[in-house]
């Protein structure tokens, strides 16, 4: 319905009666009269965002800034951003784990939800008003993910020591992740100061959360050796490193997988990574242990489900035990050892 031109006349003799304009009732709502453009505001996002967050959106940060960057905030809409998400899918690299692109138009829309969240939030803009939020995230395909078995496991970690430029590192690796079921940057992160040899524990710094985790003594020390002999000596050095004494990057687990890929056709063909060996260990661990004992193994600290998830909560002691029967290891923090027949977790060269 539009509005009454006399009713309208009415109110504009109102206010110019009390020297108010449009332009001061409108800033007086708190939004400033310019707003930014998204090239001009970009800066403060990626600033405020995390590491995580810098990782996986900075690619779609830098193409929204591309394509609407002389834009003010409000202008685009969200057909704008169905058409980038559209784009990213059908131009979506093939990767051993892709799913189409799928992926690729979820994060574009998680990262546009990302940027105007954070206009919300410093007031430019009202929560009604992002178009991001205004489209529909695709519904997320079941994980091909699986639990591996221990013949596959063994074959996986017999290709990593026996070939390769670096058997001892690789062999290391993917013992740490078998018997930690730690995330990629969980292991990338760990320094000196995160090894606890007496205890068995290393700390593990992943996905915004920080936890002890129980390792056996025997790859804790030879974490430690590893980690001596190839330079780390102040406390914050990371563990992981090549020969040359550099630390590893994740470039070191896609050139892993990929030459086992190469040794091992059924990797290639499934696009396993080292996320399957933590899906191989929680699930061996549900398997002998139950629900709870495998949410503290995965460092899990949502409540999601019914409220008897409160009373079924295992603490660190009941991860090593879980762990000990796993590896058929003692463990300090053990309270009554009994062994299993868990996941092959491989000597070390």
């Amino acid at each position: 319905m539009s509005a009454d031109p006399t009713a309208v006349a009415t109110a504009l003799q109102v206010l110019a009666h009390l020297g108010v304009t449009l332009t001061d009732l409108q800033s007086d709502t708190g939004a400033p009269a310019t707003l930014p453009t998204v090239a001009e505001y970009l800066p403060r996002v990626v600033a405020a965002a995390g590491p995580g967050a810098r990782r996986t959106y900075g690619t779609y940060w830098e193409r929204m800034a591309t394509a609407w960057g002389d834009w003010p905030l409000n202008r685009v809409a969200a057909s704008d951003i169905e058409a980038m998400k559209q784009e990213m899918v059908a131009t979506a690299r093939s990767r051993r784990n892709s799913r189409s692109g799928r992926h690729a138009g979820e994060h574009v829309i998680a990262a546009a939800r990302a940027f105007y969240s954070r206009a919300v939030a410093d007031g430019l803009i009202d929560a009604s008003a992002s178009p991001a939020h205004r489209v529909a995230k695709p519904r997320r395909l079941p994980s091909t993910r699986r639990a591996l078995t221990p013949h596959e496991l063994e074959e996986i970690n017999t290709v990593a020591r026996t070939s390769g430029n670096d058997v001892i590192l690789d062999a290391l690796v993917l013992r740490l992740h078998t018997e930690s079921a730690c995330r990629r940057g969980g292991a990338l992160a760990l320094r000196l100061v995160d090894l606890d040899r007496t205890s068995g524990l290393v700390r593990l710094a992943e996905k915004g959360t920080v936890r002890w985790q129980p390792v056996s003594l025997d790859l804790a020390e030879h974490l430690y050796e590893h980690a001596r002999v190839r330079g780390a000596v102040a406390p914050t050095d990371q563990l992981l490193r090549y020969r040359n004494g550099q630390p590893i990057s994740s470039r070191r687990y896609d050139h892993l997988w990929k030459r086992i890929g190469e040794r091992l056709p059924w990797v290639a063909a499934q696009g396993i990574s080292t996320h399957w060996l933590r899906h191989t260990t929680l699930t061996w661990v549900e398997r002998h242990f139950g629900y709870g004992v495998a949410r503290a193994y995965a460092g899990h600290t949502d409540s999601p489900g019914s409220s008897t998830t409160t009373y079924i909560k295992a603490d660190l002691h009941d991860v090593a035990d879980a762990l000990s029967a796993m590896t058929g290891q003692p463990h300090p923090l053990v309270t009554a050892l009994e062994t299993s027949n868990g996941p092959a977790t491989g000597t070390l060269p």
